[in-house]
């Protein structure tokens, strides 16, 4: 897919875990998974702000487009 997420990035770089970043998006532990793999399929724009909010980035700092 060529689409990249960079949320585990963004996590090392504010030295946040997985649990922490999940209350405070409010999603499961699970979720957050599938979405830090790029194994989602979609993202709700609300998710993407509440990521951005706790993560205090851009969209761009968490989504990259790479042509396959």
């Amino acid at each position: 897919m060529p689409i990249i997420v960079n949320i585990d990035v963004m996590m090392a770089r504010r030295k946040m875990s997985s649990g922490e970043l999940a209350e405070k998006v409010g999603i499961s532990a699970t979720n957050l998974s599938i979405l830090k793999t790029g194994k989602a399929k979609a993202i709700r724009f609300s998710t993407l702000t509440a990521l951005c909010k706790a993560l205090e980035c851009q969209p761009g700092d968490i989504l990259e487009y790479q042509d396959e």
